[in-house]
């Protein structure tokens, strides 16, 4: 059982009010997860800032989306894969390449396959990956700065992840229709 508190606005510590404030005028709501980093304003607000970061990144929404999911699958994060299959189908996302990505399958496009697999060696090898891995990555048309994306997106999915894990961040009611729980 987690004792992390679920802060509002109101509970917040003073540090993480403002990031809390944009964070609901972002999303409408405040959800659970940054609630719960608000414990933390620094990395309630580094979150933040990141993801509006990840954003601004020369990969595509869809191809964003493939990344935060994959590495949230990876690290076996049941609130993140809930949380970003609702945003990958803001992003219009295919219907199959989302439930793939859900199920850990190969997408049924070849480059945006190349970039699950090239995301889940960088979360599952913590960056130690062979080089065959990163030309792979290359030969399927994605850039240097591309690479160096995935490991902000990777990054990104670190600070939810382990926190979810950590804290037991239970799933907001926006997300439960999205609930994922990794098979096996």
């Amino acid at each position: 059982m987690s004792d992390f508190t679920i802060h509002t606005k109101e509970s917040a510590p003073e540090a993480a009010r403002e990031t809390l404030e944009q964070v609901e005028a972002a999303y409408g709501f405040l959800p659970n997860l940054m609630a719960t980093m608000a414990e933390s304003p620094a990395l309630a607000e580094a979150y933040f800032t990141l993801s509006s970061l990840f954003e601004k990144t020369t990969l595509t929404p869809v191809e964003r989306q493939v990344v935060l999911l994959s590495a949230s699958r990876e690290n076996d994060c049941h609130y993140c894969v809930a949380a970003h299959t609702g945003g990958a189908r803001r992003a219009r996302v295919p219907a199959p390449v989302i439930e793939a990505l859900r199920a850990g399958a190969e997408l049924p496009d070849g480059k945006l396959e190349a970039l699950r697999r090239f995301t889940i060696a960088v979360v599952g090898k913590r960056g130690r990956l062979d080089d065959d891995e990163v030309e792979a990555f290359r030969e399927a048309g994605y850039t240097r700065a591309n690479l160096l994306e995935v490991i902000l997106g990777a990054g990104l999915k670190t600070l939810s992840n382990y926190t979810n894990h950590i804290a037991k961040t239970p799933l907001d009611r926006a997300f439960a229709p999205m609930e994922w729980r990794k098979a096996g």
